[in-house]
């Protein structure tokens, strides 16, 4: 065999090793990992070195494969680019994750999880349990900066709080936030969802943005499902336009937080309760939101579906969180009588397993 030949099965040899090793350290690399240090912070002081880095970090059980991680820096990464920091590392995570992370860097923060249909009152308590202040901060304290309006006056003059106008989304915060700061951070955020052509569209409606809030906060809590919303909106808009009242229990479940006595359950009182919030004894819109709203909300209240649709229930065939919807009275009850017995159904089993657990 000649040299040159010998030459490129070499070179070709070589190139498959390289194509081979690249491909195992890519797919290493890939591959993520559970630890037990999701909820706590790894501090990087500024100075350490890279591979010090890599080690510590697989000390914590962040990184299962230092050497491969260390080789893939050399050979494909950027060992300047890794920052210090306090970092929380998600779980499970992959090496080139845990990359990323050290070249963007990252101070000590809290994520603030604050999920669509959220009340002020949930925002409140989740605000004192991530973001404890030094003296201690209440949920009450916090309430009263939720009546504090300026930042929406433009939109929503009629605003008595920030109920509905803190979106509904994950944050970031610095650990040391004050309570102030996070609320006025949400409030932002939904003035910067809002669109000023949804105030020229409430408007043509007849409504003003208030009304249009206050509609999506009703739509929020009543389904889950993005795509069964504007079928909601035509429901309410419907029941609105022949002067029956909305019959929304959640607006109930709202009064009852209210009032500081929501214990889970909705009881015959809470149904009885004498409340303008209250859509069983009174016709119209309530006077203002009862939860946080999304984007998709907001348009369900502003482009409703076309239907002569009054009522809704509980879908129990497909148990997803849709609905059935109706025209009639009649089949509303019929409805409402399946879902019933499979809601008494569920109570029985639960109680079942409840009972079977306390006798193991």
């Amino acid at each position: 065999m000649s040299r040159i030949k010998i030459l490129f099965v070499i070179s070709l040899t070589l190139i498959a090793l390289f194509a081979i090793v690249s491909y195992w350290m890519y797919s290493t690399m890939s591959s993520a990992a559970e630890h037990e240090r999701s909820q706590q912070y790894i501090q990087i002081e500024k100075g350490t070195a890279p591979s010090a880095i890599i080690d510590k970090l697989a000390a914590e059980g962040v990184i299962k494969y230092p050497l491969t991680t260390k080789v893939y820096l050399r050979l494909f990464g950027d060992a300047s680019k890794l920052k210090a920091g306090e970092y929380e590392f998600s779980s499970p995570i992959t090496p080139l994750q845990v990359i990323a992370e050290l070249e963007k860097g990252e101070e000590r923060v809290t994520k603030l999880v604050i999920p669509e249909g959220f009340t002020r009152f949930d925002i409140a308590k989740r605000i004192v349990e991530k973001f404890p202040q030094d003296p201690p901060v209440s949920e009450g304290q916090i309430l009263v900066l939720m009546e504090q309006t300026e930042k929406i006056r433009d939109l929503a003059p009629e605003a008595k709080n920030l109920e509905g106008y803190m979106y509904p989304s994950t944050y970031t915060f610095p650990k040391e936030t004050k309570p102030v700061a996070i609320i006025n951070g949400m409030t932002l955020q939904f003035l910067k969802i809002w669109k000023p052509e949804w105030t020229a569209q409430a408007k043509a409606m007849g409504r003003t943005p208030h009304e249009i809030v206050t509609l999506a906060s009703l739509i929020e809590t009543e389904s889950g499902i993005e795509s069964e919303r504007p079928t909601v909106a035509s429901v309410i808009y419907n029941r609105l336009n022949k002067n029956v009242p909305l019959g929304i229990d959640q607006t109930v479940v709202y009064i009852a937080k209210m009032q500081d006595r929501w214990d889970g359950t909705i009881n015959r009182s809470d149904l009885d309760v004498d409340s303008p919030y209250n859509t069983r004894r009174y016709g119209g819109i309530p006077p203002g939101p009862i939860s946080s709203v999304s984007e998709s909300a907001i348009v369900a209240a502003l482009n409703p579906a076309r239907s002569d649709y009054l009522y809704y229930v509980r879908n129990v065939d497909l148990n997803d969180g849709s609905h059935w919807f109706y025209s009639s009275a009649s089949d509303f009850e019929r409805g409402k009588a399946r879902y019933q017995q499979w809601l008494e159904k569920e109570r029985q089993e639960k109680r079942a397993a409840e009972t079977d657990n306390e006798n193991r």
